[in-house]
């Protein structure tokens, strides 16, 4: 049966004809649509595959070990960033192993299209010790999975794959299986001294792991992900990684010319790689991300033999990688292009017309005239657009979560007014803790939680706190009478105002929560409530 799919949703197929059994994920682009792929598969809701979102993606990695833990089979989804929110779960995952397989999704995002940073996640595959896939084409990253996990329940190993924004977004025809594999049954054969990781089992654990090492790089040789081309000229032989050797492919439609070694499987195959140093003269690594096998073919490759690739400027340092760049590196012609018309002007993302944000940033400048240096920190979302004009609203954005702890740093510090805007899903995520550390301190801050009852940025998923944000103030300590709950309109403008200045001026923690309707998702319940 054949299919026209987007990477993402190849990936989810993928693991849904892989006997999945459940998927836990916090939505970040570009990772989102498998997740949601598999939320309206109709074979996943016939086996009742779980497929909820996750409050964040530390929650999700570790919900996916304990359904490992149970004998099944289970995907964990998420951007590169959120695999640093994981990263303890995660790392921790390589000493307990496996019982049902396990295969962590990151969907890198060079040239930051929407993220913070042009994170590789190939680096913690290395670092964890745990085998890493990166398919080249959406059909590789259909048949992936099936292999990821069956060599996961293998090695007893969680399985990492990573792919790029451009394989997570581009779709092509993928061939896919009849019929579904059958969910794993529960069984009880995990081995808690595996799971328990007390010191003197972790490093029982970290022996063996570090023992199988030898293995998984020997059957990353023998991998028919990875392999080995020979070509007439040798003066050249080039090592591409995922998209990278599908961007090789249209620069050569008629074949390469050059000795060509495919990686799509890691640990990386030094026996191939030692193949290539010995039959070429030099060697151009093309990869999408940073230069990950680069680096470490300077540690292994002979001294003599020339490494082109980013670091030494035949392709671009940062950035995404694409075919054009790589015809540069290659010496070859450009291809015609169309110039890009000089007269259309600019046009950068702004906060939708009638966006519940817009109400809060213009009434909390109204307020901050007032007063002299007040700082305003921001998080992820919708809202970081508040930086841009016309509101030049707020001071920093660095991390999920991070407004309300740097709010706090910053009273710690002597600064007034200190405030966070955060929003709903965001709060939930990894905006609870540093509350609660505001809370125990009654630090003079000013915490907005901007509720729009969603989450926006990434395309209306449901958000986890929904009507429970009251709940969660009271329980972290914040007092009633500075829980304030407003509906962020210019009607009520003059309430809001005095809202935000009453609760500045309070010398402790405060927490207002502007709530209304995301205007995208308004207009989807609208629609679907005249369909029906």
């Amino acid at each position: 049966m054949k299919r026209l799919l987007l990477g993402d949703e190849a990936i989810a197929q993928g693991a849904i004809d892989a006997g999945l059994s459940g998927v836990y994920a916090y939505p970040g682009t570009p990772s989102t649509e498998i997740t949601e792929y598999i939320q309206l598969s109709p074979t996943a809701a016939e086996r009742n595959i779980h497929r909820k979102w996750c409050v964040n993606e530390k929650t999700a990695m570790e919900a996916a070990l304990g359904m490992s833990f149970m004998g099944k089979r289970a995907l964990v989804c998420m951007k590169h960033v959120g695999l640093n929110v994981c990263a303890d779960p995660f790392v921790n995952s390589g000493m307990t192993g496996v019982n049902g397989g396990v295969v962590v999704l990151v969907a890198d995002d060079p040239s930051m299209h929407s993220s913070q940073d042009e994170q590789d996640s190939r680096f913690y595959g290395k670092f964890a010790m745990i085998p890493t896939f990166e398919p080249s084409t959406q059909q590789e990253a259909y048949d992936m999975m099936e292999v990821a996990f069956d060599y996961s329940e293998k090695t007893m190993l969680p399985v990492l794959m990573r792919v790029t924004t451009r394989m997570a977004h581009s779709r092509a025809v993928v061939e896919i299986k009849d019929t579904p594999r059958e969910e794993n049954a529960l069984n009880y054969d995990a081995k808690s001294s595996n799971w328990v990781l007390l010191p003197a089992n972790a490093r029982k654990r970290n022996d063996i792991v570090t023992q199988q090492q030898k293995q998984l790089e020997e059957d990353a040789a023998e991998s028919a992900f990875n392999c080995y081309k020979d070509a007439a000229d040798h003066s050249l032989g080039i090592i591409a990684s995922g998209i990278g050797y599908n961007y090789l492919m249209e620069c050569f439609p008629e074949g390469c010319p050059y000795p060509t070694l495919k990686v799509s499987r890691y640990p990386l195959p030094k026996k191939l790689v030692a193949k290539m140093t010995e039959e070429c003269d030099a060697v151009l690594v093309v990869e999408e991300g940073q230069p990950f096998i680069e680096d470490m073919l300077r540690g292994i490759m002979p001294g003599n033999t020339v490494v082109k690739g980013r670091l030494t400027g035949e392709l671009p340092r940062t950035g995404e990688l694409s075919p054009d760049a790589l015809r540069t590196a290659l010496g070859l012609p450009a291809v015609d292009t169309y110039d890009a018309c000089q007269d259309v002007a600019a046009r950068p993302p702004a906060l939708c017309q009638g966006c519940g944000h817009r109400d809060v940033y213009a009434a909390l400048n109204e307020v901050l005239r007032e007063y002299d240096n007040p700082r305003v920190f921001g998080d992820i979302g919708c809202y970081t657009l508040g930086f841009l004009p016309p509101f030049h609203a707020i001071h920093s954005c660095v991390d999920m979560g991070a407004s309300i702890t740097m709010a706090k740093g910053a009273a710690d510090a002597g600064q007034w007014p200190s405030v966070a805007v955060i929003g709903d899903s965001t709060f939930t995520h990894s905006g609870m803790t540093g509350l609660l550390d505001a809370v125990n301190e009654n630090a003079n801050i000013v915490v907005i939680i901007s509720d729009n009852l969603t989450t926006g940025m990434t395309g209306g998923q449901d958000s986890a706190g929904t009507n429970k944000f009251e709940a969660i103030c009271r329980g972290l300590g914040v007092p009633e009478e500075h829980l304030r709950v407003v509906v962020p309109l210019p009607k009520n403008m003059p309430e809001i105002t005095k809202i935000i200045r009453e609760e500045i001026e309070y010398k402790g923690v405060s927490v207002i929560i502007p709530r209304r309707e995301c205007m995208q998702t308004l207009q989807r319940h609208l629609k679907q409530k005249k369909s029906k």
